[in-house]
């Protein structure tokens, strides 16, 4: 029969999203270059990309969703999701590897960038006290690794068939992912140096911040998967969107004890702890 489909692929048909998004993109980066540049209008016009992206990724996640229920995610489909994921964790690990890169080569060669503030030290003279890494830092690391057994324990209970303990795990999840947050937030509010004033604020807080938006993304990621799991989207043989979320969330925690040993016990060897 002509047209019919005797293939594993899902071939998708025109949409205008990509365009939507591609140009709410360009629009919210115009945005912050017009208000990093201290121009009018730089902020209402990030804010009108900002909901374009979101508005996009509403659309167009949902259109996936509604792919998978109609059958057209096939194992072939799947696996390229898959591969796509994989990729996009990539991207994310070198987007990283940017920011330990900057830490280290600060902390390394210090006496390259000596100054009356660096004074060829690290951390830099001016930092009168850093934190302790054994005190917020260690509990945000054993929350952490809570929460990606909590997840585990989630993803098992699905595969088995087990929903009520897969929502108990992600309800467990979320709560240990916020808990990191809300921790990460005090720790900030009363650091005892300041962002952009040197070397060691400005590397400190990129990797770390980044890191924690990285947790607030993978939050509410998992939400929607635990949203979706009272819908009864997920079957123990398709439930690709739960994977997506847990090995982002893995990676997270991955991540995170990297900044951990790094940043917080080896970049502030021998310095005054508050």
């Amino acid at each position: 029969m002509a047209g019919a489909k005797n293939h594993d692929y899902h071939i998708l048909p025109p949409d205008i999203w990509p365009f939507v998004g591609a140009m709410s993109a360009l629009t919210m980066t115009s945005g912050g270059v017009l208000y990093m540049h201290s121009l009018p209008g730089g902020v209402t016009i990030a804010l009108l990309g900002l909901g374009g992206v979101l508005l996009t990724m509403f659309s167009w996640w949902g259109k996936v969703i509604n792919e998978a229920h109609q059958g057209h995610h096939t194992p072939v489909v799947q696996l390229h999701q898959r591969y796509g994921m994989i990729l996009f964790i990539a991207s994310e690990v070198m987007f990283f590897v940017g920011w330990f890169w900057a830490f280290f080569d600060f902390s390394l060669f210090p006496s390259k960038i000596a100054t009356e503030v660096i004074g060829g030290q690290w951390p830099p003279k001016a930092v009168e006290a850093v934190m302790n890494a054994f005190d917020l830092p260690l509990l945000n690391t054993l929350i952490l690794l809570c929460s990606g057994t909590t997840l585990t324990w989630a993803h098992h209970a699905l595969v088995t068939g087990n929903r009520r303990d897969m929502k108990l795990g992600l309800w467990a999840t979320i709560v240990l992912g916020a808990l990191f947050s809300m921790i990460q937030a005090y720790e900030y509010a009363h650091a005892p140096f300041a962002f952009g004033k040197h070397t060691y604020g400005s590397s400190f807080y990129m990797a770390t911040g980044f890191h924690g938006f990285h947790v607030i993304i993978g939050t509410i990621f998992l939400i929607i998967c635990l949203i979706r799991a009272y819908q009864m989207h997920f079957t123990p043989r398709q439930h690709f969107g739960f994977e997506a979320a847990a090995w982002y969330w893995h990676f997270v925690d991955v991540v995170w004890l990297f900044l951990f040993v790094a940043i917080y016990v080896w970049g502030n060897w021998g310095a005054t702890v508050e």
